[in-house]
């Protein structure tokens, strides 16, 4: 029997971290959320400081000030974490494909999300530019999941594993789940939790634009259970099982959503969904992602899954 193939300590090192890129990420859209639902959005009235005189909150603001400062701070943490993930991509030896422009885009989306934070800010949680925080931080979560997936996988050539139209059908999915995200922001700026009590609103009627978002919904679903059935008839395994996932999702997803509607948005179920359009979107990338497969150039290397060799005559 062969020893098992596995992974050198370098590349190991870099999988992880770069799954804990993504979970950051995913945790600050929660936290900034919070910092949304318990009306601290101006707990720092200014940025980049806190207020006009200092970089951090003072006791006169109270617990609005260490909501909306210990969300500023969090941001360095998964900042850390994304130039971790940076350095050990620079520091593979060789170098691989791919890597170093994914690193570069959660690396940079950072600060570029934090900016956008600061406007939204500086323009008294303008609720348009609340909505861009948020789709900005779900690029970023993208870019993080698209580095992980290529942390596992081997360097060579992209291989289909479904035929062309279902291909076509989870890139259609892929496209409806962003704009279900897209449409969700404007019911956020048209509802009650602004982040400031004296916030704007977008202007919009919340029960038509909650109606607009709804339909999106059951596009959405409609498109996963056709996925998942339509993956199952071509003995695709892998990517009915990425489909099955996409679908409990979003049905929990769906469940949270009509349930804060009609219990007039408490913001512990806010809270959740925000969470759940983190997994919808990581959910629909996965099933991406399963349609199609990269394969080893050359004999199996370190960049392959860690599985036993099975014994030859």
């Amino acid at each position: 029997m062969k020893p098992s193939v596995r992974f050198p300590a370098s590349a190991s090192l870099l999988r992880r971290l770069a799954y804990a890129s993504i979970i950051a990420n995913v945790a600050i859209v929660v936290t900034g959320g919070a910092v949304r639902l318990t009306a601290s959005g101006l707990g720092c009235p200014t940025w980049p400081r806190c207020t006009d005189g200092s970089y951090v909150t003072t006791p006169e603001m109270g617990a609005h000030g260490v909501i909306e400062f210990g969300n500023r701070l969090l941001t360095f943490a998964v900042g850390i974490i994304a130039l971790a993930v940076l350095l050990a991509v620079l520091a593979q030896r060789p170098r691989r494909r791919g890597l170093l422009p994914l690193a570069l885009a959660v690396f940079l989306g950072i600060p570029a999300q934090a900016v956008i934070g600061g406007i939204t800010v500086l323009t008294n949680l303008n609720p348009w530019v609340v909505g861009l925080h948020f789709l900005a931080s779900m690029l970023v979560i993208a870019a993080a999941y698209a580095l992980w997936r290529r942390t596992v996988e081997p360097d060579g050539p992209t291989t289909p594993t479904v035929p062309a139209p279902l291909r076509t059908l989870a890139l259609l999915t892929t496209l409806v789940s962003a704009a279900v995200l897209v449409v969700g922001t404007w019911v956020t700026g048209s509802g009650p939790h602004a982040g400031d009590q004296g916030a704007a609103r977008n202007g919009l009627a919340p029960e038509a634009i909650s109606q607009v978002h709804a339909d999106g919904v059951f596009l959405l679903v409609g498109l996963s259970v056709a996925l998942l059935f339509a993956f199952r008839a071509v003995g695709a395994a892998r990517a009915a099982r990425a489909a099955a996932v996409l679908v409990a999702v979003e049905l929990g997803q769906g469940l949270i959503g009509f349930v804060q509607y009609f219990t007039h948005l408490p913001a512990v179920l806010v809270a959740a969904h925000m969470l759940g359009s983190c997994l919808v979107l990581l959910a629909s990338l996965a099933v991406l992602w399963s349609t199609r497969e990269r394969r080893p150039v050359g004999p199996a290397t370190e960049f392959v899954r860690e599985q036993p060799v099975p014994a030859t005559a």
